[in-house]
């Protein structure tokens, strides 16, 4: 008849940790910041681990696993809470201190916040499989206006003019702007007629002149261009869709009722100022190029007065 095996009434340091499932290091960490008591040593100078020693540890690990931060596991043991709030008690709470039902509740918050996340992070892969990488990396705010194009109509520099647009202006300006490329598609001559004042703005490089002819030239083609384009627009009635736009995006972003702005202009959430924007975001234009926008919006500016 084999006898019963009598447990040790003591452990190092290493059978502890194999018996909590964790490490020798971890343990000794736990003493380091006077999470887990010093144990009585033997007479080798060792540390000796009592059946105490082991409850503690098991709670220890147990809570961590849960992702209940060390701190806050120290704050309940030395409270008294974590004996407490195993006994049954209510609240869990010992000496005014927060208690293991506290502790617990602000740790339901944050991993009702990292599943809401990860939700979205998910959402924004799939999205990204279905539409196709660039396309799926704008808001559906903006794709929902371009999922009728034709295939191949929309380039990829039109998908990073978008990408920009957003960030700078939110969903909402990107999906304006989006319509451009809209018009674009269903307009081939106006596209051709984009396609040649864009190379043309950018052959006015480093080597032109600010006051070289050309730039003025140039400008005007571009406010010609600019005034064909909104002229199409306008008669194909795809600016009563930027009129839709507006209405979808307000009755999905509502104002605060005691917002005290809420009869102001503002920026829509996420979207950056003018100025913000020009000493965040480079861009590689030479001063004869930008002297070309200046006098475009110039023209632009000039015919408003005038009409």
């Amino acid at each position: 008849m084999h006898s019963f095996p009598m447990p040790p009434r003591q452990v190092k340091i290493g059978d502890a940790a194999a018996f909590a499932g964790c490490t020798p290091r971890a343990i000794r960490h736990y003493h380091e910041i006077g999470l887990l008591p010093e144990p009585a040593r033997g007479g080798d100078g060792r540390r000796r681990y009592g059946y105490e020693d082991m409850i503690h540890l098991l709670w220890i690990r147990k809570m961590a696993d849960a992702g209940i931060a060390l701190d806050d596991i120290r704050k309940a043991f030395t409270t008294g809470t974590a004996s407490a709030g195993a006994a049954g008690d209510a609240d869990g709470v010992a000496d005014g201190g927060e208690g293991i039902a506290g502790i617990l509740d602000r740790l339901e918050e944050t991993l009702a916040e990292q599943e809401a996340e990860l939700r979205r992070q998910r959402t924004a892969v799939q999205r990204m499989r279905a539409e196709g990488s660039r396309m799926g990396l704008l808001s559906h705010f903006v794709t929902e206006r371009l999922k009728n194009l034709p295939e191949g109509s929309l380039r990829q520099a039109d998908l990073d003019v978008l990408l920009v647009t957003e960030r700078i202006f939110s969903p909402l300006g990107a999906a304006v702007q989006a319509g451009r490329f809209v018009a674009l598609a269903m307009h081939p001559r106006l596209r051709e007629e984009s396609d040649r004042v864009d190379a043309a703005e950018e052959a006015l490089d480093d080597s032109v002149a600010v006051d070289d002819p050309r730039v003025a030239q140039v400008a005007a083609e571009r406010h010609a261009f600019e005034n064909a384009l909104l002229a199409f627009i306008e008669e194909s009635g795809m600016d009563k869709d930027d009129e839709a736009l507006f209405d979808a995006w307000d009755a999905s972003h509502p104002p605060a009722a005691d917002d005290p702005e809420v009869c102001a202009v503002k920026r829509p959430p996420g979207s950056m100022g003018l100025f913000e924007t020009i000493a965040k975001m480079p861009y590689d234009f030479s001063p004869a190029r930008l002297r070309c926008m200046e006098l475009a919006v110039e023209l632009s500016a000039q015919e408003a007065a005038a009409t």
